[in-house]
């Protein structure tokens, strides 16, 4: 028996200008291109995902420090704003 693996493909679309949602990729507020609401979900049995890791160079050691990196907490308390609301008001 020979087995079969479908894509599942993404309904939900969401117009790039006016971010209406709908079906089509064709907006039916402004008639403008709507693309689909969220990526596909990951699968481990990615199929491309050595096609992918040599696109985006993953194997070069300088590709870690090109990632985002989060403040540090010291850094993220900072610059945090408090507001303090007076129940009073």
């Amino acid at each position: 028996m020979e087995r079969v693996i479908i894509m599942a493909k993404q309904l939900l679309q969401q117009c790039l200008d006016c971010n209406a949602w709908s079906l089509s990729t064709t907006c039916p507020s402004c008639g403008k291109n709507a693309q689909a609401a969220a990526p596909l979900k990951w699968s481990p049995e990615d199929h491309r995902a050595e096609l992918r890791r040599k696109m985006y160079n993953v194997e070069d050691s300088s590709w870690p420090q090109s990632l985002p990196t989060l403040p540090s907490l010291e850094e993220m308390r900072e610059s945090a704003v408090i507001k303090v609301i007076d129940e009073e008001e």
